[in-house]
């Protein structure tokens, strides 16, 4: 109980450090237009830029190959003449898999190294605890991944998918296939305990029973307990909102449980083709998963960005949404600065609504508004090659819908 005064202190102490340092920075070229001093430098040819991902702990197994996509994309538009002609610098830090961690190297990237914007996190609880940082500074983040949505930040753009283009549609498709029943597993932090509140709701309103709810601590590796609630159920499939490696062991156990994808599918909304050769194949393939890309999108721009990443990295590396998403995010940010003609946030905010991008994904847009962006949702199933190919597609982006305004069973979950 006494962990979340402590961290709620750190976080309001890294952020008052934040604004300080970056008062102190002085008046450089990189002030915002509203007039707050920052001390990002654009006076020479090159800017900052910060990536914060975990490069350690439990998330590490995520986290390491969504940097290995922003890096990619850095060395890409730098080779294209940079943003707004000036190189880019990378400076990166480690979210050590701890949400406090995250906050303190948010600050130090923002007002110690002045970084024009930071691309970076994984958990819901590391965004959280990043997002007063970046707004009590004035400064960018570029969030990557699928989240539970009931948030938007001006601080804040999130170029993973939000809620109504990931879980909804995942759950849309269950519908669709029969599916009369769910157990619910998950990593208990934010995102998870909020997404299996949603689905509750939409379950109610679309006749679907729930008969189970189960949260495991992330880095959780003894799944024996839940597995057996899972099977004594007889569910009709299983929504799964592990993060990190606990799906290692929870599909492992699946697995001798003699639980089988043809039985009792699962859908996992944080299972990418990264994860799943830490899993394994033989413990994931005919599974189900809800994202927006795969390695297996069939279009110019993702073959390019395919053979790219495996230049760079190696012909036996895969692809995955929240690596596409970064990467995307970096050229998202390019394309907002240059429309802006600045690196300053508030220029970069005022020019953002509109945005597109040919990424490897699909044509992606930012909305203005919510600082999200509109997004193709993909129902896929894990193939016995470790790839994921895709069994279903919205066919076209999803507006953005963070607070689910548009769903009338999701009255009142925003309160």
């Amino acid at each position: 109980m006494s962990v979340v005064p402590r961290r709620a202190l750190r976080v309001t102490a890294l952020l008052s450090t934040a604004v300080l340092v970056a008062t102190a920075c002085g008046s450089k070229t990189g002030d915002t237009a509203s007039g707050g001093a920052s001390c990002v430098d654009t006076s020479g040819d090159s800017v900052k830029v910060g990536f914060l991902n975990s490069l350690s702990g439990t998330m590490a197994i995520s986290e390491k190959t969504v940097n290995d996509s922003l890096n990619l994309a850095v060395e890409q538009i730098n080779a294209a003449g940079g943003v707004n002609g000036k190189k880019l610098q990378v400076v990166t830090e480690d979210g050590a898999s701890e949400p406090t961690v995250f906050a303190e190297k948010a600050g130090k990237l923002i007002s110690s190294d002045c970084v024009a914007a930071v691309f970076g996190g994984w958990t819901s609880s590391s965004r959280k605890a990043m997002l007063p940082v970046f707004e009590g500074a004035n400064a960018l983040l570029f969030y990557p991944v699928q989240y539970e949505g009931l948030e938007s930040s001006p601080n804040i753009f999130y170029t993973g998918a939000t809620t109504n283009q990931q879980i909804v549609p995942a759950l849309d498709y269950l519908k669709e296939k029969g599916v009369k029943s769910l157990f619910l597993v998950g990593s208990d932090y934010v995102f998870p305990r909020t997404a299996n509140k949603i689905i509750q709701a939409y379950a109610k309103a679309n006749g679907i029973e729930v008969k189970g709810e189960e949260y495991a601590p992330l880095g959780h590796t003894d799944f024996a307990t839940i597995v057996n609630k899972v099977k004594a159920s007889g569910a009709g499939a299983v929504f799964n909102t592990l993060n990190g490696d606990s799906n290692v062991a929870f599909f492992k156990e699946y697995k001798n449980a003699g639980l089988t994808a043809a039985a009792m599918p699962v859908v996992s909304v944080s299972i990418a083709e990264e994860e799943v050769g830490g899993v394994g194949v033989d413990n994931l393939a005919g599974q189900l998963t809800a994202w927006n890309y795969y390695q297996t999108v069939d279009s110019p721009a993702n073959k390019a960005f395919v053979q790219a990443f495996k230049a760079k990295y190696g012909a036996g590396r895969v692809t995955s949404d929240p690596m596409e998403a970064a990467y995307t995010s970096l050229w998202l940010w390019k394309a907002m600065a240059e429309k802006a003609k600045s690196f300053a946030p508030d220029d970069i905010k005022k020019a953002a609504g509109g945005t597109s991008y040919d990424s490897p994904e699909g044509t992606v847009t930012v909305n203005g508004e919510n600082h999200h962006i509109a997004k193709t949702a993909l129902i896929g199933k894990v193939g016995t090659d470790g790839l994921i190919y895709t069994e279903w597609s919205s066919g076209k982006p999803i507006e953005p819908d963070p607070f689910l305004k548009g769903y009338a069973w999701a009255g009142g979950l925003s309160s």
